[in-house]
Formats: structure tokens, C-alpha cells, sequence
């Protein structure tokens, strides 16, 4: 049923353009069952924003359950790194496991440490940019947003420099498991990059233990609450969550927010007039045009959904996407708006227990690129229609070639 609404997010045409396929399926229903995906799909505001912060419902279910219990199969060897790695960070924990590793890396990770590095986000972005102006144009994602969100969470992490250009093809590899139905050669890719990454950071970690600088990953290796501290396994999870959510979102943000801004000519001219209004743009392109479309739940228990009975081990698909365009809360939200009042109410970094806690981080690295593009290069534009990448769950675009 799901499939004949336009929910088909294989399709490359899904992927550049889910709306309308999400509007028939709040039109639908509530709670809708996808048997392609396997998933329980719910497309309305107000039920994912409650579902996010229901603990019926949950990142992983080890923490209750077997995976027999749950109905579901022994996971494949070839996956075991990956896992390992992925389960020693705080966003496949829950509670209490998940409340201690937030509570000791938000001890480290502070708004402080964020505000730091204001100058030094604020340097990076004028370089590139220089390099945009003197080139007369180029890639916004290759040229600039990918390249200042590794230096960025680098930086902040403290990661040298010579070993940066290893971060992003890890950082790809790992991130294709979150997609829908992954194959097994994309798992054996990233139990790979799992292995690799977690190598390179247990190395780094010793290091800081010995040495220690003025870096997040020294922050994390010295930070004790009460007498607790991070496992060596749970900082290196910690990193690369950080590593990965603190690119990867932001990279393909800012192809789909300029994009957009592109295609909405008015509302490019209204942000240029009123400099201004550009936190509130951010939060009205996030909702607008989000580059996280669906965050996955697991149903720990028998529930009922708005009359919709949904068994135990079943999983949840959350639909950002859907949610940021519901009329319940988004008055006529397909129209973009960067001064519209209720913008911030986007689901884009989540809710709940899982919030997003780099989002202090990333609003600082979007605010600084989008504002010093906005005013360095005024007569900047497209210079092609842009290609969506075939991935849906974290969506952007391939490139964004522009003429400066």
C-alpha cells in the first residue's frame, strides 16, 4: 500500500523529491505498515515528536531483549565491528546507559568548547571562500562544505591535520548502514572502515592519555562524573558519532539549503535585504528541506498506535521529512518562508532523550558559511541542476556548482 502512495525510497525520484508522496501518506493514515522496508511508518508531527521521547520505544533493544526474543535474526559475523563500534556510542544506547554517556561527554563537549571556536570556524570560511571568489565559482560541496566540516569537528576533536583526509571516506563508509535495507557488501565495507576508524582513534586516545592538549578527545579521555569515566570503547564510539553526525548533516545541509535558496529567488533577496534573519532561515531550510528524512525505533514492547496494534520487535520509521511539512503545525508547508514564526518547531535534530547534541555546533559552522556567502558573493548562482546522491535517510546532493 505504501509503495502505490510514493513511498519508494529506492527510487532516485523519491530521493529528489519525497513531498508528495509524503502528504498521501498523512492523507493515509497515522500509522502505516511498509512491507518493502519492513518498517511501521509515521508521518505525522505531532506522533513523531511524542514517539521520540516514548521509551516504549527505543535506538536498540539489546538493553531488554535478546535478538530471539525480539523476533528478529542473529546478526552476521562479517557485521561484528561495526556494531561493536556503533553500540559503544551514546545513540544506540538507552537509558540509564545512554543518560550516563550523555551526561559525561556533555561535560567535555561544552557550549564553551562550541564557542571557542567561533574565530577559527570563521577563518576557515573566509579561505574557502577566497578560493571560491578567485576561481570565479565551483563546488559548494566539494569546495566548501566538505572540506569545513571535517576541519571543523577536526579541530574541535583535535585530530592532525595530515590525517584528515582518512575521516571522510570512513566517516561514507560507515553512514551507508544507516540507510534502508543495506546490502551485505555495503555491511562488509563498513565493518571495514569500523575497524580502521576505531584503530586510528584507540591510538589517538593513548596518545592524549599520555600527552594531553587542548582538544575535545583529551577533554573525553580526563573527563570523571562522580567516579565514572568513559571505557577506551565508549570514547571511541563517542568520536566517531561525533565525527560522523558532526559532517555529515552539515555537509549535505548546505547543498540542499543553498539549492533551495536558489530555486526560491524571493526568499534569496529577502535573506540578502535582512542579514538578520538568517538563524531563523536555518531552522525554516531545515524544515523545509531536511537532510535527515527518517530515524528508525525499535517497539520494545506490544503497543497500540492510535488504534493501530504494532508488535513487539517491529521497527518504527520516523518521518522527519513528512513531519516538518505537516499543516497541523507548518501553516501552508510546502510554501518556504525564512521569516515564518513557527520554523524552529522542525524535527531536523530530533527530540527527546537523543537530541541532537552537536546542534549548538552545527547551527555556529551554518550560520558563519551561509552569512559569509551571503555577503561576499551576492551575484553568486547555479551553474547546473545538481544530482541527489541515491541515499534517503541521509539525503543531499552530489554536487552544487555555482558561478561566483
Amino acid at each position: 500500500m505504501t509503495a502505490t502512495l510514493g513511498f519508494t525510497p529506492a527510487a532516485p525520484a523519491f530521493v529528489a523529491d519525497p513531498y508528495p508522496a509524503y502528504a498521501r501518506l498523512r492523507r493515509a493514515g497515522r500509522v502505516l505498515y511498509d512491507p518493502d522496508s519492513d518498517h511501521w511508518l509515521v508521518p505525522h508531527h505531532g506522533d513523531v515528536n511524542a514517539l521520540l521521547r516514548d521509551r516504549r520505544f527505543g535506538r536498540t533493544y539489546l538493553h531488554v531483549a535478546t535478538h530471539a526474543e525480539m523476533g528478529r535474526p542473529e546478526e552476521p559475523d562479517h557485521l561484528g565491528p561495526f556494531w561493536h563500534l556503533i553500540r559503544n556510542g551514546m545513540l544506540d544506547r538507552e537509558p540509564p546507559d545512554h543518560t550516563r554517556l550523555r551526561r559525561l561527554v556533555a561535560k567535555a563537549f561544552t557550549p564553551r568548547m562550541v564557542e571557542r571556536l567561533r574565530g577559527r570556524v570563521q577563518d576557515r570560511v573566509d579561505r574557502l571562500v577566497d578560493d571560491l571568489a578567485d576561481a570565479g565559482g565551483g563546488d559548494l560541496v566539494a569546495g566548501l562544505a566538505e572540506p569545513l566540516s571535517v576541519a571543523v569537528i577536526s579541530d574541535l576533536l583535535g585530530i592532525p591535520e595530515a590525517d584528515r583526509p582518512l575521516l571522510r571516506p570512513w566517516s561514507a563508509q560507515i553512514c551507508g548502514m544507516y540507510e534502508v535495507n543495506p546490502t551485505e557488501e555495503t555491511g562488509r565495507v563498513a565493518s571495514r572502515a569500523a575497524t580502521e576508524f576505531s584503530g586510528y582513534l584507540r591510538g589517538l586516545s593513548r596518545e592524549r592519555r599520555a600527552r594531553p592538549a587542548d582538544d575535545l578527545v583529551t577533554a573525553l579521555t580526563q573527563v570523571v562524573d562522580g567516579g565514572d569515566q568513559l571505557t577506551e570503547d565508549e570514547l571511541i564510539g563517542t568520536v566517531v558519532l561525533l565525527l560522523n553526525a558532526g559532517h555529515e548533516a552539515t555537509v549535505n545541509f548546505t547543498g540542499i539549503g543553498w539549492w533551495q535558496l536558489f530555486r526560491h529567488p524571493d526568499q534569496l533577496a529577502r535573506l540578502r535585504r535582512e542579514p538578520g534573519l538568517l538563524p531563523r532561515a536555518i531552522d525554516e531550510l531545515l524544515r523545509y528541506d531536511t537532510p535527515l528524512q527518517m530515524f528508525e525505533r525499535w517497539v520494545l514492547e506490544d503497543v497500540e498506535v492510535h488504534g493501530v496494534a504494532v508488535p513487539k520487535g517491529a521497527e518504527l520509521g520516523l518521518l522527519f521529512g513528512s513531519a516538518n511539512r505537516d499543516p497541523a503545525v507548518f501553516p501552508d508547508p510546502d510554501r518556504l518562508d525564512l521569516g515564518r514564526p513557527e520554523a524552529a518547531q522542525h524535527l531536523s535534530f530530533g527530540a527527546g532523550v537523543h537530541y541532537c547534541l552537536g546542534a549548538p555546533l552545527g547551527r555556529l559552522e551554518l550560520e558563519l558559511s551561509f552569512g559569509t556567502l551571503l555577503r561576499r558573493l551576492p551575484g553568486m548562482e547555479p551553474a547546473a541542476e545538481p544530482a541527489w546522491k541515491p541515499t534517503y535517510i541521509l539525503r543531499g546532493l552530489e554536487a552544487l556548482h555555482v558561478t561566483a
